[in-house]
């Protein structure tokens, strides 16, 4: 869709039952802006529309702008019968708030009553992570007699030796490589890039991936060279292949927990606070904006708290 001009939006005034698909296209320069202005990564932008969707259903033939507080109360209602998850329902209930304040920069709006809206509160949970010995056990899943075993091995590696997303891993490029220098360029949300470093493990697999079986991958479709780690097809392996065969991994070695890729990341910085390392390093990392999104990991691993206590309480 076209980019709209700041007020631009003022000219898209909706009939008095707001059913002349004015709505929609409201919905659409929001996902614009939300891309090109606000610069949120793509699966954010995705999951914000999906939200609108639901809210543009739920509206129906009413108008926005006449909207009341208590007609948007109605909506929290709406998400909760539809069975979705308390995160789920604070995530539609951001985007909807997002969306009105856009209306009110783009003019349609004057008072923003969805400000007024609240949301239950979250409980903070405290993540899943494996131990030193499940990692490894987990890491070694690959056996020789797969197909992809260079592939599946360094890719597992790096989830773990960076604490990278399944999506930042998937959008990594030879160029954000520097094995020699032993670190590699991260691409996180919003476009933010980070720099993180890699351990004899990561540079070990990774190496015997370019050298023994990326080159074969590479050859089926020579057009799509420069993505680090390549599907059978040559194409891009997709941030939902990695998912699966993370899970596929997990089944055959028998882990205790119910992993996913962002357990490998939340693995790994705990880990990292339990040898010692500083808040503020495991923030970097990590890529958190907030130092608080960081500090769930304090919560995780309570021997480092210990230690902590041990070292400088006076009572210890």
């Amino acid at each position: 869709m076209k980019k709209l001009k700041k007020g631009q939006l003022r000219q898209l005034k909706p009939g008095p039952r707001g059913g002349d698909g004015t709505t929609l296209r409201w919905r659409e320069a929001y996902t614009v802006y939300l891309r090109t202005e606000c610069r949120l990564a793509e699966n954010t932008v995705l999951a914000y529309s999906r939200d609108m969707r639901r809210f543009t259903e739920w509206l129906g033939q009413r108008s926005i702008t006449r909207l009341t507080i208590a007609e948007l109360s109605d909506f929290v209602g709406f998400l909760a019968s539809q069975n979705l998850a308390p995160t789920s329902i604070a995530r539609h209930v951001v985007a909807v708030k997002m969306f009105f304040r856009y209306l009110q920069l783009e003019g349609v709006l004057v008072d923003n009553k969805v400000e007024l809206l609240g949301s239950q509160k979250l409980w903070q949970r405290v993540p899943s992570v494996m131990s030193p010995r499940e990692v490894e056990r987990f890491l070694h899943g690959p056996k020789r007699i797969e197909v992809y075993y260079y592939r599946d091995r360094a890719l597992l590696e790096m989830l773990y030796a960076t604490g990278c997303r399944a999506s930042e891993v998937s959008n990594l490029c030879l160029r954000d490589l520097h094995l020699k220098e032993r670190f590699c360029k991260c691409h996180g949300k919003g476009g933010k890039q980070r720099m993180v470093p890699l351990g004899d493990g990561a540079i070990e697999t990774v190496s015997a991936y370019l050298e023994k079986q990326r080159p074969r991958l590479e050859s089926v479709r020579s057009n799509e060279t420069d993505w680090l780690f390549l599907s059978r097809s040559g194409r891009r392996l997709r941030r939902e292949a990695i998912w699966e065969l993370v899970k596929k991994y997990a089944l055959i070695t028998d882990v205790s927990v119910s992993i996913s890729p962002h357990t490998l990341r939340h693995s790994f910085a705990t880990h990292l606070l339990a040898g010692g390392a500083d808040l503020r390093q495991v923030q970097e990392m990590l890529g958190h904006a907030s130092i608080a999104t960081t500090q769930i990991y304090t919560h995780v691993d309570q021997t480092r708290l210990k230690k902590v206590h041990n070292q400088f309480h006076p009572r210890a």
